[in-house]
C-alpha cells in the first residue's frame, strides 16, 4: 500500500483522477459514507442545541411577559378603585417577612406621614385584606383575616343582619376559616351572599367586601347562629394594595358597587 501510495504521486494526474475516483467508489466507499453521516449528525445536533436555545428563550419571555400582564391587570385594577374611593386611600406595597410565626402578619411601605394610622383597613380590589396593626413613620404593620385577632364589625350586603367576622384556625394554614358570628337563630341566610363591612365600631367604614356566605358553622340554643365564610380576598396573593387614610368617609360602598363584587383580575389570586 506504501508502494502503491508513493507510485500513484508520480502518475499523471489524469490517472490519479480515475485511480481515486475508483477507490471512492468501491474501497473507500463505506469510510465515506461513515463520514458522511457523522458530519450530518454533528449538524443536527447543532441544530437542535439551537433550536433548544430559542425554545429557552422564548419560554422564559412568555413566563416574563405573562407575569407583567398579571401585575399590570392588577394594578390597573387598583388604579380604578383609588379613582373611586378618593385619594384618602394610600397606595402601598405589600412584604411579607416570612419568618416562623409571622405568616398572618405583613408591611406596607406607608406609615404615619402619609397618614396613616393603627386601625387603618387594608383592601384590595376584591374586598378587605387585613387591618394596620401598627402605623410607623415610614411603614407599618399589619394583620391579615387569618390572624386570630381579625374581628370586624360585619352585615349582610342587603343589610338585613349585623354580626362579627372572626378568623378559625384550622389543622394547617390552608384550613384557616372566615365565620360571620352574631347571626339571630331565626333570620334566614342564603348560601351565596355577600358580607360587608358595617361601619359600627368606629374602625371600618361601611361597606367593604369581606367574603360569601359557605354554610352554617354552629348553632347556639335557639337564639344564634354562625356561617363559614369564603374570603373574597386571598391575603398571599396581595403585593399591592390600598390603606385607607386619616380623613376617609366613614361609607366606602361606593368604591364596591354591587356590579364590581364579582370583577376581580384574571391571575390576581383572588376570588
Amino acid at each position: 500500500m506504501l508502494l502503491l501510495a508513493f507510485g500513484t504521486a508520480y502518475l499523471p494526474s489524469t490517472t490519479q483522477e480515475r485511480i481515486s475516483s475508483a477507490l471512492q467508489t468501491s474501497a473507500l466507499r463505506p469510510f465515506i459514507g461513515m463520514q458522511s453521516l457523522l458530519a450530518d449528525a454533528g449538524a443536527r445536533r447543532v441544530r437542535v442545541d439551537a433550536l433548544q436555545a430559542t425554545v429557552d428563550s422564548l419560554s422564559a419571555a412568555m413566563s416574563t411577559h405573562q407575569a407583567v400582564a398579571v401585575e399590570n391587570r392588577m394594578l390597573r385594577s387598583l388604579l380604578e378603585l383609588q379613582e373611586r374611593a378618593g385619594l384618602t386611600y394610600r397606595p402601598a406595597a405589600v412584604n411579607r417577612p416570612g419568618a416562623p410565626g409571622s405568616e398572618s402578619t405583613f408591611l406596607v411601605n406607608v406609615g404615619t406621614r402619609d397618614g396613616v394610622q393603627s386601625g387603618a383597613p387594608v383592601v384590595s380590589p376584591a374586598g378587605l385584606v387585613g387591618v394596620i396593626r401598627e402605623a410607623r413613620t415610614s411603614n407599618s404593620v399589619g394583620i391579615d383575616w387569618t390572624h386570630p385577632d381579625f374581628r370586624p364589625s360585619a352585615m349582610l350586603s342587603d343589610g338585613s343582619a349585623y354580626g362579627l367576622v372572626e378568623s378559625r384556625r384550622g389543622a394547617f394554614r390552608e384550613e384557616d376559616r372566615l365565620v360571620l358570628n352574631g347571626i339571630p337563630y331565626h333570620e334566614e341566610v342564603d348560601s351565596g351572599q355577600t358580607v360587608l363591612t358595617s361601619g359600627l365600631g368606629g374602625i371600618f367604614p361601611r361597606g367593604i367586601p369581606i367574603g360569601t356566605v359557605l354554610s352554617v358553622a354552629e348553632e347556639e340554643g335557639t337564639w344564634r347562629k354562625a356561617y363559614f365564610l369564603d374570603p373574597i380576598a386571598e391575603p398571599a396573593a396581595a403585593t399591592h394594595v390600598l390603606v385607607l387614610a386619616v380623613g376617609a368617609s366613614d361609607d366606602a360602598s361606593h368604591a364596591w358597587p354591587p356590579d364590581t363584587l364579582a370583577v376581580v383580575p384574571q391571575g390576581s389570586g383572588e376570588r
